[in-house]
């Protein structure tokens, strides 16, 4: 068991490293999207603090993902030999997997932000999505404690539901 957690957790982390590198490419002011996702940059610093919160977890996640199959210490007065460490694995994984919740949520705060600077409307979906969305999480005109607005993101991803039929 240990060693399937350890190896979903890994998986995982990829996924949180992965979403954080397109949250880098949103903030980092290429494709026609102002520097750190806001009108004023220079003056306001955006969306920047939250990518390096991304990245910071991204950090954590690595830390995590030692393997916690490898380590094995008799215990029990020698009766048993090798332990699994699947207790462990799970714990670690259960982090990680909040973890990666946070990074994409904070993806997701940027990505509704880039489509703002956008002319051209995207799917109904994707509309319907970002304007369900903004009911918890607005546009950021200027610098603001963002910390709300990170953890109404993580509530928004953890809590919607999506209806199958519009997925295709």
């Amino acid at each position: 068991m240990a060693l399937a957690l350890d190896h979903l957790a890994i998986a995982l982390a990829e996924l949180g490293n992965i979403s954080e590198r397109r949250t880098y490419l949103l903030v980092s002011g290429q494709r026609g999207l102002p520097p750190y996702l806001v009108v004023k940059p220079g003056l306001n610093s955006g969306l920047m603090i939250p990518q390096y919160t991304a990245a910071s977890i991204v950090s954590q996640n690595k830390q995590l993902c030692t393997p916690a199959s490898v380590d094995s210490i008799v215990s029990s007065n020698g009766q048993e030999d090798h332990v699994s460490m699947g207790a462990n694995a799970a714990t670690k994984l259960y982090q990680v997997v909040e973890n990666v919740e946070r990074i994409l949520s904070i993806e997701l705060m940027n990505a509704a932000q880039a489509m703002t600077f956008r002319k051209g409307a995207s799917s109904d979906f994707i509309e319907t999505l970002l304007d369900t969305y903004r009911q918890d999480v607005t546009f950021i005109n200027k610098d603001r404690l963002l910390h709300n607005d990170m953890h109404d993101s993580l509530q928004f991803l953890i809590n919607i539901e999506i209806d199958p039929d519009l997925l295709f």
